[in-house]
């Protein structure tokens, strides 16, 4: 199709009960549908009717599912609509097609990020070393690609943060706050570079992208046509570009708006 459509999933197509952002009077809430069970529990949400807006989708462009989730995390969700052809996992380090990891590609990633940034080891060590058991409650390596930590917000010093970012970016890493966990994500490991691969060999002329947190700002710089959420890191830090909406929705709603704008550019185009 000569439309491909790049999204990030979680906080911006899908929404856990904490993000839903659900602050209209309970009569006047939307219809969610559950999307990931995770240890037998609903885990991830959107409403009904960017359900049906997600299927109509399909018909007009190739949906491809963009996000920082490990591979077992992203086969855990069970979107509407025909299953993707492609799908970016680990924030470009693996593309999988047909659900299968693509070893080419993969190859490719690992070869850059040996020579354009600090190993991951180090990364690590700096992680365990400086984080606080009192704030930190896991610390995790996703697919030997990069590292984040699950930690209590409210106990999370900003500064650590920012001190974090700054050690980082001196490395040729990423640090990015979502939700409760901070990533720290070599830099050369990009959305963008993946969803680039996927319109090369699709041959999409017209690439359309939403994401909300800077590990997306990338992806929505590559893209035609973009769009972030009112919420999420790149709106709290006012984030904008050119060919980007920002979008005054925030939460399951703004999920919903994106999968309408998705659909109507995609419509037009055709």
């Amino acid at each position: 199709m000569p439309v491909l459509v790049a999204s990030d999933l979680d906080r911006t197509l899908i929404y856990s009960s904490a993000a839903l952002a659900l602050t209209m009077p309970d009569a006047r809430a939307p219809r969610l549908l559950c999307v990931e069970v995770h240890e037998g529990k609903p885990l991830s949400y959107l409403t009904e009717t960017a359900a049906r807006l997600l299927t109509e989708l399909a018909d007009t462009a190739l949906f491809v599912p963009t996000t920082t989730r490990t591979r077992k995390q992203y086969l855990r969700i069970n979107l509407p609509g025909p299953a993707p052809k492609y799908a970016v996992c680990a924030n470009g380090g693996h593309l999988l097609v047909d659900g299968v990891c693509d070893l080419d590609w993969h190859r490719r990633v690992t070869e850059r990020l040996a020579g354009e940034c600090a190993p991951l080891a180090e990364v690590r060590e700096h992680l365990l070393r400086t984080a606080d058991p009192v704030w930190v409650r896991k610390h995790r390596v996703a697919e030997d690609l990069f590292a984040y930590l699950v930690v209590e917000r409210d106990l999370l010093p900003e500064d650590w943060v920012k001190e974090l970012g700054a050690w980082a970016e001196q490395r040729g890493w990423t640090v990015s706050l979502q939700g409760r966990k901070v990533y720290a994500v070599p830099q050369p490991l990009t959305k963008s570079a993946a969803v680039r691969e996927v319109a090369r060999r699709t041959g999409a002329d017209l690439v359309l992208g939403a994401g909300d947190s800077l590990l997306d700002a990338d992806l929505l710089l590559a893209v035609d046509r973009g769009w972030r959420p009112g919420h999420g890191e790149l709106a709290d830090t006012g984030w904008t570009a050119p060919g980007v909406s920002a979008l005054p929705e925030r939460g399951v709603l703004a999920g919903e708006r994106i999968v309408r704008e998705f659909l109507g550019a995609a419509r037009a185009h055709r």
